[in-house]
């Protein structure tokens, strides 16, 4: 497995957004309509992985500084993570996530934010199991029965300086 810095318009990020967005319609009957601008997963201000197994894109995940007023100064929070069907149980969602918070502790940022629903209880296991707790639903889908928010405090670290190339994750 290999996690690789890249920017959200990425042909492998687009491609597995796509993906993502796709599994959204068989859960949710829709795409997620959440505005997304590309420059939110830039360096400091957010980032981008893609998961490569044996070179090939089988997921995705990324962080941004959220652009909710309803949320706290110094929140990241976590967007289109995703996993392809046919690499799910090899716990890649889990070390991109721990990659995101890492960054974004990095970054200076103190809690990671997230938004998912019922119809992904394997999603909302993975964060209960990661030490993510649930807060009021923010965001575009606050006031759909089945959304789900959760945080987790990220510790304190030094900010380190910008790294070039392959993300060191």
């Amino acid at each position: 497995m290999e996690l690789r810095t890249v920017g959200f318009d990425h042909p492998d990020a687009q491609t597995l957004t796509e993906q993502v967005q796709q599994e959204y319609v068989v859960r949710y009957g829709g795409i997620d309509r959440s505005p997304i601008d590309p420059r939110e997963f830039d360096p400091r201000g957010g980032l981008f992985l893609v998961c490569y197994l044996d070179g090939r894109p089988v997921g995705c995940a990324g962080w941004r500084t959220p652009p909710y007023s309803l949320l706290l100064p110094g929140d990241a929070e976590v967007k289109r993570m995703y996993v392809a069907p046919e690499a799910r149980g090899r716990g890649l969602a889990r070390r991109m996530l721990a990659a995101l918070e890492r960054d974004a502790a990095a970054a200076g940022r103190t809690r990671m934010v997230l938004e998912t629903g019922v119809a992904q209880p394997e999603a909302i296991a993975l964060y209960l199991s990661a030490g993510y707790t649930p807060i009021p639903s923010y965001g575009l889908h606050r006031d759909s029965p089945g959304n789900r928010c959760y945080a987790r405090s990220l510790p304190v670290t030094e900010p380190v300086p910008e790294q070039v190339g392959e993300a060191q994750l």
